[in-house]
This record gives C-alpha cells, structure tokens and sequence, in this order.
C-alpha cells in the first residue's frame, strides 16, 4: 500500500472528533442509602429551622401580651414590678449587666484560651500537652452550679484585694472605684464567666490549630522563620475563622447563664457608674430568680425579657457569621 495514500485515509488528529466528556453524577441521591440520609440530613435542617420559628413565635407572642400593658417604657424603665397596677418593668439594667460581664468574660478568657491552644499545640511536648488538654476537658464539663459555689465560697471572699488594688490605682477612672462590701459585681461576674467559657473556646481553637498545614509551617521555618513568626504568620492566620467561632460558643455559654450568675450577684435595679460597686443584674438571673413566684402577667414579663436576649443572641452569632465570611479568604483554608 502507498505510504502517501495510507496517510491520506488515516484520520487527521486535528479534526479528529474530542473524546465524549464523562457523563456527570446527576445531584442528588441514586441509590436507597443515599436517598435515606439526604431526606434525614434535610428534614433535620427543616425541623431546626421550624423550632427555632416556633420559639421565635412564642416568645413574641408571650411577650406582646405583656408590653401592651406596661405603664413605662420596656427598654429604658429601671424597674421591674409586675405586681402593682399598672405593672412597671423594663430591660435596662438586665441589657446593661448581660452585655457588660460578658464584654469582661470574653476580654479576660479569649486571649487566655487562645494563648493555651498554641502553647498545647506548637510549644508543649506531648508528654505535657495530654494531660493539660484533659484537664481542660473536664474543666468543660463541670456543672454551671459548681462553678457558681465556687465562686460564692472561694471567689467572692478573695477578690477583696484586687478590688483594693484596683481602686487604688485605677479608681480615678471612676470605672474602677471600690466603696468596700462584698464583691458581688459585674466585674465579679465577668472573671465567673471568663472561667467558665474558658474551656470551650480552648477547646475549639486547639483543634483548629491543630489542622493547620504542615508544610506551610515548614515553608515558614525553611525562609528562616522563628517559631514566633511561624505562628504569627501561617497559625493565626488560618485559624482566625475558627478562633472567631470557638469565642462566640463562648459568648454564647456567657449570655445565657444563669446559676452561676445568680449566686455571685446581688441584683439590683440600678446601673452603677463603677463595675465594683455590687449590684446589676442579667437577663437570665433575672429569669431564674422571679419565674417560679410570678404571676401570669409576671411570667410573661419575663418572657418578654427572654425575647431580648433571644435577639441578642441571634445578631451576636449572625454579625460573627459575618465575619467569618469576610475574613475567609485570608484565613489560609483554601490554599
């Protein structure tokens, strides 16, 4: 056969027809197993948002029934009597007591837990690293009472120096200024807090450091990097999204507690110009300590105050989402 003629008749492989793409996966579940756990996975999400949607609906509900009837203004009244007519109540001082410790908890616990995650995760040996790491866990796991007894019993009796100290040096301010008495304040509260959330964002952001590519701490140290710069350039970075998150579990744990505020705190209707002064009070304390002796009415008072802290939360954990998702890309997760 002529060589000419046998290359005329062979396929030219720049008109040769592409090869038929695979055909795709079509989405969604084939098989029975699939289609079982899609339909799980999907009416847990629903059944999540249908509580939340019920609870949101009650609350308001409960709590429209009450504001109607309220002789004062329900945010900005400094008093909570549901007993006399017409009833007189607002959330000013629970808002200002709720937001105000757990500014102090989170300031106090968030570097501190942040500082043991890198310590268990890049300076500890093993040996050294396990056993802190389940000591915290089970720091975790203590009842919220526990922390609260221990707090009246140990915590209160001696922060008498420190409060001294603090007004010695910073009273001034008129933030920081001490009249004496007990310190069952704020600030009392917030260190409370501060050690209780402590273990869960320890927790959270020792994981998420702990999922940080090796290699870009190796390409870190190969430039020359010390173990400083190495955290501060590669660790920091790609868990900032999770540290982020691990603190709103934190702040979450420390808005809606209730025990160990209420056994530290001597509630007041009042905003103190000074976080030692005793006195304040917190959505949930206030909750705790009135539901069981309120009337109807009362009940619904406190339900209307529950509201609040209900939106509070979900604006706290919404501006974190946020947050997460401007910062993502920067976090080193998608390298």
């Amino acid at each position: 056969m002529d060589i000419s003629t046998q290359h005329k008749d062979a396929p030219d492989p720049l008109t040769r027809p592409a090869p038929a793409e695979p055909k795709r996966a079509v989405r969604g579940a084939t098989r029975p197993g699939d289609r079982v756990f899609l339909g799980l996975s999907r009416g847990s999400g629903i059944l999540l948002l249908v509580i939340m949607a019920a609870i949101a609906v009650f609350l308001t509900y409960r709590a429209a029934l009450a504001i109607s009837k309220d002789d004062g203004n329900f945010l900005t009244t400094f008093e909570w009597n549901t007993n006399i007519l017409p009833p007189q109540f607002g959330i000013a001082v629970l808002a200002f007591g709720t937001v105000v410790s757990s500014i102090i908890a989170m300031a106090l616990a968030v570097p501190v837990a942040v500082g043991i995650a890198l310590f268990l995760t890049h300076y500890a040996p093993r040996r050294l690293s396990g056993p802190i790491a389940y000591v915290i866990d089970l720091l975790a796991a203590v009842p919220s009472i526990v922390y609260g007894l221990w707090g009246a019993l140990v915590l209160v009796p001696n922060l008498n120096g420190l409060y001294g100290w603090l007004d010695q040096y910073f009273g001034w301010t008129g933030i920081l200024s001490w009249q004496g008495g007990a310190p069952r304040s704020l600030l009392t509260v917030g260190i409370l807090l501060a050690i209780m959330i402590l273990p869960i964002i320890t927790n959270v952001s020792r994981e998420v450091f702990r999922q940080v590519p090796r290699m870009h701490e190796e390409a870190a140290l190969a430039l020359g990097a010390t173990r400083w710069e190495v955290i501060r350039m590669s660790v920091l970075p790609f868990g900032r999204s999770g540290v982020i998150s691990a603190s709103m579990l934190g702040l979450g744990r420390a808005l809606g507690e209730t025990m160990a505020v209420a056994t530290v705190l001597s509630p007041t209707f009042d905003i103190k110009a000074s976080l030692l002064d005793p006195g304040g009070g917190t959505f949930a304390q206030n909750i705790a300590s009135k539901f069981n002796e309120a009337t109807e009415f009362g009940q619904d008072a406190l339900i209307a105050s529950g509201l609040v802290l209900f939106v509070i939360t979900l604006v706290v954990n919404g501006a974190a989402r946020m947050i997460i998702n401007r910062r993502k890309e920067y976090s080193g997760a998608n390298a």
